[in-house]
């Protein structure tokens, strides 16, 4: 009788374990990352009363069972679910990451290397990436010199730093335009008339009465300083289906930069910006540089003394012109006459490079860093009816690389599907500074739960490498997001009820038996 007193006893016991489990799942129902924990029982050792018999074929008597007498349960283990994913929640704060699938999260916490499910990130006061929910800083992998993940010894993440607070400028190589140019356009109609004398008559000699239609085609140099440069399209003459292509003007924030010089008094003067000025402020022609081309060929100009206008030169064997088929509209090509003066004009694809400098031979001492941007015509089209064009530019080419950019202030970061960390610029850049690492374990539910979130590896876990591993070779990342907890409130609930009526079953056995033991005391009254 004294045996089922006991086998009560451990009954309350597990029961009471069983209930501890229940209640701190429960507590944990809105906790980022946790995982709920379930627990198995175990019967314990049997006494023995009498053992089995085998049967006697010569007396004919059958064999007997073993009579065994348990005595009571254990807790045989307390499992946590580590495996799969539990409940999204959307934050759409783009440092809360979730795991899909059985991967962890590397985190360092005071030195010791750990794990955990919560992906709430942030960035602390030394610009190290760690995770809000234990404090814990996030491990990863960081770039080489060239800019490419370095996939070696997980190590800490720092993202803010005196190299990424600033995006390097970068000059732009090409420039697309795209739009239509048509024919009846009063702007590009070819317009020209004679040269006046300073009497006012007519000389033998023509200039443009007009400009062309405009084009402005906007890029950076080396440095960062944004321009502007001014194209004028015009009608070539007799051939409505070739037009001129003629450089107007370049500007930066304060105007134009082929005219714009100061003394030592701060005032402004008119000079080429391929010349040497001399004290007395005039030109020195013979120290002119090569810097202003457009299509390989040099463009000279000079510069009104009062007025500041610019008078340029006709490149040797014409300025560049547009082809299109008359017929479709479409555009054929740049063409160009030879620059030895012959006419067999040949189509030499469908850009032209204008250089503020020596293309083949950059001179450093240029103030405008400008080796040469292509600008890529071949967009255009030539279609008719609205006797109006409309050409806009973009900087970049056709996949929209090569456009350039000013110098950039760090704006923030980003984290896209694959772990990797952005730095986000003002100027439109992103700069990778590096990639989360995540572990995954052949027995995630061996993992030690030290609290706050984080696990530590045990022997019936599985060891960590130290290097870990890409999210897309375990499983998928969903940014904007967190993983909640798994725990279901209708499991547990149902649960409690079995566990409170276990619990309440074996408190009956106790006393039960302790009524057949009153019983047995009141024989003797």
């Amino acid at each position: 009788m004294m045996r089922s007193l006991w086998s009560g006893v451990s009954g309350l016991k597990v029961h009471q374990t069983k209930m501890d489990v229940i209640g701190n799942n429960i507590a944990n129902v809105n906790t980022v990352g946790f995982r709920s924990s379930t627990v198995n029982f175990s019967d314990v050792y049997y006494q023995t009363t009498r053992s089995a018999s085998g049967p006697n074929v010569d007396t004919g008597t059958a064999g007997t069972n073993a009579m065994q007498i348990g005595l009571g349960s254990n807790v045989a283990a307390i499992s946590v679910n580590l495996s799969g994913t539990g409940a999204t929640n959307r934050t759409d704060r783009g440092m809360d990451l979730m795991i899909n699938g059985d991967a962890f999260f590397v985190v360092d916490n005071m030195g010791t290397t750990c794990f955990t499910k919560a992906g709430a990130l942030d960035i602390d006061a030394n610009g190290m990436l760690y995770c809000i929910t234990n404090g814990a800083s996030v491990l990863g992998w960081g770039v080489d010199e060239e800019g490419n993940i370095r996939k070696d010894m997980v190590s800490t993440l720092t993202l803010m730093s005196p190299e990424n607070e600033t995006a390097a400028p970068s000059a732009t190589k090409n420039v697309t335009l795209s739009g239509n140019i048509d024919k009846k356009d009063p702007d590009v109609a070819y317009n020209v008339g004679p040269v006046l004398d300073e009497d006012g008559q007519p000389t033998d000699e023509v200039q443009f009465l007009s400009d062309g239609y405009p084009i402005s085609v906007k890029f950076f140099d080396n440095v960062g300083n944004s321009y502007t440069a001014k194209l004028g399209v015009m009608q070539v003459e007799g051939d409505d289906n070739k037009y001129t292509v003629r450089l107007l003007d370049v500007l930066d924030k304060n105007g134009s930069i082929l005219k714009e010089a100061y003394d030592d008094n701060g005032v402004t003067k008119y000079k080429k910006v391929n010349a040497v000025v001399n004290e007395d402020g005039t030109i020195n022609e013979e120290g002119a540089g090569q810097y202003l081309n457009l299509a390989g060929k040099e463009i000279t100009y000079t510069v009104d003394q009062v007025t500041g206008e610019l008078t340029f030169s006709t490149p040797e064997g014409g300025d560049p012109q547009l082809w299109f088929n008359g017929y479709s509209g479409e555009f054929v090509g740049v063409g160009n006459l030879p620059a030895d003066g012959g006419d067999d004009a040949t189509v030499t694809g469908g850009s032209l490079n204008l250089a503020l400098n020596n293309a083949e031979a950059p001179n450093t001492d240029s103030p405008f860093p400008i080796a040469g941007v292509d600008i890529d015509f071949s967009g255009l089209t030539m279609y008719g009816g609205s006797k109006s064009s409309k050409v806009e530019s973009k900087r970049g080419d056709r996949t929209g690389a090569n456009g350039g950019n000013a110098p950039g202030a760090l704006n923030g970061f980003t984290i896209n599907t694959e772990g990797k960390i952005y730095a986000v610029y003002d100027n439109g850049d992103n700069k990778l500074l590096g990639q989360i690492a995540f572990a995954t374990f052949p027995n995630p539910s061996g993992l030690e739960a030290l609290g706050n979130g984080l696990y530590a590896a045990t022997l019936n876990s599985g060891e960590f490498d130290g290097i870990g591993e890409e999210i897309t070779a375990c499983g998928s990342l969903s940014v904007g997001a967190l993983e909640m907890s798994d725990v279901d409130l209708a499991t547990e609930f149902t649960n409690m009820i079995t566990t409170q009526r276990g619990f309440q079953a074996n408190s009956r056995t106790i006393t039960t038996s302790d009524t057949m033991l009153e019983e047995l005391i009141n024989l003797k009254r």
